[in-house]
């Protein structure tokens, strides 16, 4: 994979920023708000003197802690496909493995549909319980700043306070009986249905189409050959285990905008040891792999996923609802067109 230079990044970040401001396919422009406060995203990380892998250490941060952001800097000493460093108290934390996050509590809905409502977390991470009448409530997963969760109730949680019922496809069927989890109300923002409904619906489906360039991790849409987007990914580290994104041509054959991707069940809190529940705009090109935003990482231009493309969270969004097949908003149905949905060429 050729990387991408210092002005490549620079050139793709902004390109894709200024989608977000000013393409009118895209209206939500909470990415140009600016962030202050950072979470830790791996196990440990250095914070140097420098802007620079080489200069003096510090001290460390480690994961979930939560760093102030004091300003963004663009270093010379890269790495080149990401020379993005954020200052932070005492030095300087490279942002590959720092998410940006905010701290938004929310009014809790007075109730919640039986269908179901899709829900946002709007706090750096919010603890999950499960409930049994002999155990009573017990710590599970770590729900974490943007991730998106189906909830289905609300009742009064382990401290008295309003907790929304969280279904989960990968655990339970959503039926009397099925596993369910629950997590504080008052962390949670109700996605409103406006905000994920399909765009560019004027723009007949076959003239929409998505190329991905693995040598440069770069992703272009386009609407005949009008290019409408552009912007870094990450797609699958190159290894022996079948890590590999495909090459090819694909279709999107199916989309859900929250998808437990969990390796295992496991009730632990180690995203690294395979636990990812709440991955948001998830469309699928085959089983398992799909375009989707990720929490755990800000390293975009790098190979970084088991298979599938990662990609900002905002911008997954948006090729969620350019795509076909289209997701009702309000359902957590999984749209399957057997290669009828918008075509995307991998290379």
């Amino acid at each position: 994979m050729r990387p991408l230079s210092r002005r490549d990044f620079l050139k793709y970040s902004t390109m894709g920023l200024s989608a977000l401001a000013f393409n009118p396919l895209l209206d939500n422009r909470s990415l140009l708000k600016g962030f202050e406060l950072g979470r830790v995203a791996t196990d440990q990380l250095s914070v140097y003197s420098k802007p620079d892998d080489t200069s003096l250490i510090k001290y460390q941060v480690f994961r979930d802690d939560l760093v102030n952001i004091y300003e963004d800097v663009i270093s010379e000493n890269g790495p080149g496909y990401n020379p993005l460093w954020y200052r932070i108290w005492g030095g300087y934390i490279h942002s590959a493995r720092v998410f940006k996050v905010k701290e938004i509590l929310n009014e809790p809905l007075c109730e919640v549909p039986k269908s179901g409502l899709l829900a946002e977390v709007t706090v750096p991470y919010t603890r999950s319980y499960h409930y049994t009448r002999s155990t009573g409530y017990y710590p599970i997963y770590r729900l974490y700043y943007g991730s998106l969760h189906w909830i289905t109730g609300i009742e009064d949680g382990p401290d008295g306070q309003p907790y929304y019922r969280i279904h989960d496809e990968l655990l339970g069927d959503g039926k009397a009986g099925a596993f369910n989890y629950f997590a504080p109300a008052v962390h949670f923002r109700y996605v409103q249905p406006d905000e994920y409904s399909p765009l560019s619906q004027d723009v007949s489906p076959g003239q929409k189409k998505i190329e991905v360039d693995l040598s440069t991790q770069t992703l272009v849409a386009y609407e005949g050959s009008k290019q409408v987007f552009k912007t870094v990914i990450s797609s699958g580290v190159p290894s022996s285990r079948n890590t590999d994104t495909p090459r090819g041509d694909f279709h999107i054959m199916r989309k859900i905008p929250s998808k437990n991707m969990s390796r295992d069940t496991t009730f632990t809190d180690d995203i690294y040891a395979g636990v990812l529940t709440g991955v948001p705009w998830a469309s699928f090109i085959t089983d398992p792999v799909a375009f989707h935003g990720v929490y755990w990482h800000n390293n975009f231009g790098m190979t970084m996923s088991s298979g599938c493309i990662n990609m900002r969270t905002e911008e997954a969004k948006w090729l969620f609802r350019w795509t076909t097949p289209v997701t009702p908003a309000n359902t957590r149905e999984v749209n399957e067109l057997h290669n009828d949905g918008t075509r995307v060429t991998i290379y």
